[in-house]
């Protein structure tokens, strides 16, 4: 069963501002409503697999391997890196209209791609979903399935909202260069934070 402290903790989590968050949030500045919804749901797409792997056990082995865990950790300290120098480079200006270089496909992959170089949202499922499975349940995979979905719904629904948000302050944005330039170098630096937090983050 769907408790309350579950829905409440779960609300929490997917509050705290992260890497998806900070995606979409940039996303939604750079390239509008709909680029912001893409992002959203490529981030919820990202947390499938963690979520799949918890189900599978995969998440115990990853926790018991080292190297395991710190070869995907570092592709995605990798990729936080590359976003945070693309970022930095970028100088076009922000239109009024969604960017064509920004495609749904490729807004969704890198959405993706985030959450899924995440070793730590795996672990973070382990400890996190099993404890609102009731001991004695007969059907503890489809309870974590009805937990897992609630969680993915309630991810995009608030990665949709921030994303919305953000693009409420575009025109802000748009009239502004110095505003663009300084959300750019903002951005960037979150970015390269977040691979450096990754990067020395422990299991």
């Amino acid at each position: 069963m769907i408790s309350a402290d579950f829905l409440l903790t779960a609300l929490v989590v997917v509050l705290i501002p992260g890497t998806g968050v900070l995606f979409t949030i940039s996303t939604g500045l750079f390239a509008g409503r709909l680029a912001a919804c893409y992002a959203a749901l490529g981030c919820t797409a990202g947390i499938l697999p963690h979520l799949l792997a918890t189900a599978a056990g995969l998440a115990a082995l990853l926790h018991a391997s080292a190297l395991a865990f710190q070869a995907l950790k570092f592709a995605g300290v990798a990729y936080l890196l590359f976003l945070a120098y693309a970022t930095w480079r970028d100088t076009t200006a922000f239109e009024p209209t969604r960017n064509a270089a920004a495609t749904p496909g490729a807004i969704m992959l890198r959405a993706f791609l985030l959450n899924i170089l995440n070793p730590k949202l795996t672990l973070f499922f382990l400890a996190f979903l099993p404890q609102f499975v009731a001991a004695d349940s007969a059907t503890p995979l489809a309870d974590l399935a009805l937990l897992s979905a609630v969680f993915m719904a309630m991810t995009f629904v608030v990665f949709v909202i921030y994303g919305l948000l953000a693009h409420g302050f575009r025109r802000l944005v748009i009239n502004s260069r110095r505003v663009q330039h300084a959300l750019r170098r903002g951005f960037a630096g979150a970015f390269a934070v977040l691979g450096a937090r990754l990067a020395f983050s422990e299991r």
